[in-house]
């Protein structure tokens, strides 16, 4: 099952903005579901920018801990606006979205990830290379 971040806002979390009290209630409500489909014995991939620490933390103990895998998708400030596809980016530079992560609100580096992908510096093929790899290694797939 995949959970991304656009389908996500526009049913389940459509009531939720941008503010930093948003976005942790958004990482609650969808590691729940996660812990849902994952005890109904799908594998559940999700897609969220989540900036803060404590938020993925507590989404580590809802979802089963021993099954959790961080991602964190390495790529430097200049590396997003360039694969940005609706412009946000710039919009946020120009100030015309507020609390954008990376640019006018923080975003928390994980300290412990269980994987890393420097986008940045590796391939699209390389970066799925890397996850397919310890997904195996860890019999997840």
């Amino acid at each position: 099952m995949m959970l991304d971040g656009d389908n996500i806002r526009h049913g389940l979390n459509n009531d939720l903005g941008f503010t930093e009290a948003d976005r942790k209630e958004n990482i609650r409500r969808v590691s729940e579901v996660a812990s849902l489909f994952q005890q109904a014995g799908f594998l559940v991939l999700t897609a969220f920018i989540s900036p803060y620490r404590r938020d993925r933390d507590q989404a580590r103990k809802i979802v089963e801990p021993a099954t959790f895998c961080e991602v964190f998708v390495n790529a430097d400030i200049n590396t997003c606006i360039k694969r940005d596809p609706k412009g946000l980016y710039q919009k946020a530079l120009n100030k015309e979205i507020e609390h954008f992560t990376g640019i006018s609100d923080p975003y928390e580096e994980p300290l412990n990830p269980e994987i890393t992908v420097n986008t940045t510096e590796q391939s699209l093929e390389e970066s799925l290379d890397v996850i397919v790899n310890y997904l195996m290694e860890k019999e997840i797939i």
